[in-house]
């Protein structure tokens, strides 16, 4: 058939799966083509699989920023319950921090791995 003469579905399955195509030196052509191979894949399987790769990996920097946040508070902000209600407070003032470091230090604290040794 000639450009003029497709067929409406025809039209309509190169509207929705438009080509691609790219140039690539030979040599590199021939380790693609070997690499599809081996897999047993072919290159619109390995573009989609990578598209879905890539997809998972991307995060908008907002949402990214906000996990980034949220991941260091679990590991790194400590809080005490609050004497009157009991909601957690962080501490985050430098009078606070000193005042943990010297409970601590009194209190003989370490590493664990320095009080394994001694056992």
């Amino acid at each position: 058939m000639t450009k003029k003469n497709r067929s409406p579905s025809r039209i309509k399955y190169e509207n929705n799966h438009p080509t691609i195509s790219a140039r690539l030196p030979k040599d590199k052509q021939d380790k693609l083509l070997a690499l599809l191979r081996s897999q047993g894949v072919t290159l619109p399987q390995l573009l989609l699989h990578f598209i879905g790769e890539y997809e998972i990996k991307i995060m908008p920097i907002e949402e990214a920023r906000q996990k980034g946040y949220q991941e260091a508070k679990k590991i790194y902000m400590i809080t005490y319950p609050c004497r009157k209600c009991g909601k957690p407070v962080a501490i985050t003032s430098e009078q606070a921090k000193k005042a943990v470091s010297k409970y601590m230090t009194e209190r003989g604290w370490g590493h664990k791995e320095c009080y394994e040794k001694r056992n």
